[in-house]
């Protein structure tokens, strides 16, 4: 807690944070870099996916078209089509130049968590909560096998390097792996005793190493099965891992919003870049071992340089830390906090997952501009007024406007839902 302490001083009286590449509208889940190097895909809670140029680190499209949280990406190894894992239980894959949607895979029954493509590039695997590993053909567009055996929800799934072999990580706090050929569980590691949020194979496909709740970072002999290394020094849970090309070196990020450059042979932290101001979702290494890539809940995508540990990136908005935002000024704005994480209000409102409110009343559902609304709300036919906003937090989205993407949550108290509204009419241009 002391060094999360020191972290968190240092950051606010360093001023704003240098950005990387910034345009997303909520946590950003997961990033992946192109063989080649010269791209970056990022996958967020805003739904979309977005591409970069890494050395400008700027914006070359977004990809809407998933229904709900996006939480994993993967490029496949011809760096001209790419696989995404989303909260609405699909996995697509794109063609990353046009930016179509080539095929949506279909079968598993709650939130994919992640998702992985074989070195040979013609198979796909994801990780479901509902307790499933799948395993997708990429050119025929079928599902092929159905990977039974964790007891809770899986969290994360990699190939090995000769494409042979499978590793998970899951809720039960065990890593599995299984025989890609016809899915047979080839050994169950366990050792975390919390849940296992991240895996990855080292560059010889002869261990692992994962990262889990427990606030640890383990490596562990495949061939025996046991734990090798365990690596600590995050103040929280650890919620990605990877490991560098030369199979030296393995990077991690969690809650505590430091990422963490490890070496494999002796065991000990090398590097603490800290310019994430929230919990750290993803970390990945460019192709050639020379850079890292981080992002998380603060909606940036960080690349740091790992021969000098600078972050490389772009003086853009500046990034408030706690302590700079003003006291709510009454219980709306207080109440409202939650649904800030996924609506704007003001008529130039950055990307969200939601969408922007601006205008909110007398409008009629659905109609916003710019935002890709389910069919259930774009065939809805009512107006926002005091009444329907009301009616949408006293019985909840699940029953006043049955199929939207809106997460489940109510408000049960007449005063504070007059208080919201009071708000909403105040910073929507209502009044």
């Amino acid at each position: 807690m002391r060094r999360l302490l020191y972290t968190a001083v240092w950051m606010a009286l360093a001023g704003p944070a240098l950005a990387g590449m910034e345009g997303h509208g909520g946590f950003v889940k997961g990033v992946a870099v192109s063989p080649d190097g010269n791209r970056v895909l990022s996958a967020s809670f805003d739904y979309t996916l977005m591409l970069w140029d890494l050395g400008g680190q700027d914006e070359i499209r977004t990809f809407n078209e998933h229904e709900g949280a996006a939480n994993a990406v993967a490029f496949l190894p011809d760096g001209k089509r790419a696989v995404s894992a989303a909260d609405d239980g699909t996995v697509r894959l794109w063609d990353v130049e046009s930016g179509a949607q080539l095929h949506v895979f279909k079968g598993h029954t709650g939130k994919v968590a992640a998702v992985a493509v074989s070195p040979d590039g013609r198979t796909a695997a994801s990780a479901g909560w509902d307790q499933t590993l799948r395993l997708w053909d990429l050119e025929r567009r079928t599902e092929t096998r159905v990977l039974r055996g964790h007891r809770g929800n899986v969290n994360s799934v990699r190939f090995a390097p000769d494409g042979a072999r499978l590793l998970s990580g899951s809720q039960d706090g065990t890593l599995r792996v299984w025989r890609v050929a016809d899915g047979g569980p080839l050994a169950v590691i366990k050792g975390h005793g919390f849940p296992v949020t991240g895996v990855a194979f080292t560059a010889d496909g002869e261990h692992a190493v994962s990262g889990g709740i427990d606030a640890t970072v383990r490596v562990w002999n495949l061939e025996t099965g046991k734990e090798t290394a365990r690596l600590e020094d995050h103040d929280g849970p650890v919620f990605a891992v990877a490991v560098s090309p030369d199979r030296l070196h393995a990077a991690s990020g969690g809650a505590d919003g430091i990422v963490r450059l490890w070496d494999l042979k002796e065991g000990v932290v090398v590097r603490r870049f800290t310019g994430h101001l929230r919990p750290v979702w993803s970390v990945t290494f460019s192709p050639d071992g020379t850079l890292l890539i981080s992002a998380g809940s603060d909606e940036v995508v960080r690349v740091w340089d790992l021969p000098t540990g600078r972050e490389i990136g772009k003086s853009r908005k500046p990034i408030v830390v706690a302590g700079d935002a003003p006291e709510p000024a009454d219980r709306g704005e207080v109440l409202f906090r939650k649904c800030s994480v996924c609506h704007a209000v003001t008529p130039d409102g950055e990307r969200r997952a939601g969408p922007n409110l601006y205008g909110l009343f007398g409008r009629k559902v659905g109609t916003a501009p710019g935002y890709k609304y389910s069919e259930a709300l774009r065939n809805s036919d009512f107006v926002w007024t005091a009444e329907t906003v009301s009616r949408l937090f006293e019985l909840g989205p699940d029953e006043a406007t049955p199929g939207s993407k809106m997460p489940l949550q109510r408000m049960p108290n007449p005063d504070d839902r007059a208080a919201l509204i009071a708000y909403l009419r105040r910073v929507t241009g209502a009044e």
